[in-house]
């Protein structure tokens, strides 16, 4: 499948970013970015305003039927020549801090063996996605407990934690990123409010799906701050990392 079309041949190419780097920054080249694990668009979306190459891939389909959507196994096409690798938000309920009781007192209607069938899936994710063969990588994911840690492969500690309210959005939900030659998001609006409200939202069918939605003010820093990524070793120079 050809991932370029007639829109991205209209749209110019990124300007240049990090303006104490500028003189460090090659020109500005369109990026294929793929972001995986995301249905809404939202990252996806981020990139694509700014003149990239970009596509979503999940298990579900598209939220607003974009043709910029692949539903499938996001596995099978990390070896397509991407630039950039973006998971915006994959399955974690069984890595994270929060769940790791489950692996010890199953809920209601699973056992022992399920849910630790579940974390060894879920750190075969994670670690397919770590290790793929593309430059530049950011992994999103809540606090990994120790269980995961010892089965993902090549496993580092997550490179930076960010909240929305550094983004311009109001509330609560600490984010971590794995950075693979890429700097640290760097805040660009920080607003009063401090409400966990994705935390707080009552049960619902759709619950999960507001919950693993993206901040789009943190989508926008995405694509603006690492739009035009530049060699590790510039990074380093600059204390960037």
């Amino acid at each position: 499948m050809s991932a370029t079309s007639a829109r991205d041949n209209a749209n110019p190419p990124p300007r240049a970013i990090f303006g104490d780097l500028d003189a460090a920054i090659p020109p500005a080249k369109v990026l294929r970015v793929l972001v995986a694990c995301e249905f809404s668009g939202i990252v996806r979306d981020a990139f694509l305003e700014n003149g990239h190459d970009a596509w979503s891939c999940d298990l579900l389909p598209a939220e607003h039927n974009s043709n910029r959507h692949i539903q499938g196994d996001v596995r099978d096409i990390l070896n397509d020549g991407w630039d950039f690798l973006i998971v915006a938000h994959p399955p974690c309920t069984r890595l994270c801090n929060s769940g790791v009781r489950w692996l010890h007192k199953p809920p209601p209607g699973k056992t022992i063996d399920q849910m630790w069938k579940d974390l060894r899936e879920g750190a075969e994710l994670f670690s397919d996605l770590w290790n793929a063969p593309i430059p530049h990588i950011c992994v999103e994911n809540p606090v990994i407990h120790s269980h995961a840690k010892n089965l993902i492969r090549n496993y580092v500690e997550f490179s930076q934690s960010v909240q929305p309210w550094q983004f311009g959005h109001p509330e609560t939900k600490r984010t971590c990123f794995w950075l693979k030659n890429l700097p640290r998001l760097r805040p660009t609006k920080i607003v009063e409010g401090r409400t966990p409200r994705v935390h707080r939202m009552p049960p619902s069918p759709d619950r999960w799906r507001e919950r693993s939605r993206f901040f789009p003010g943190i989508a926008k820093a995405m694509a603006d701050q690492w739009g035009n990524p530049v060699p590790y070793t510039v990074y380093k120079q600059m204390s960037l990392l």
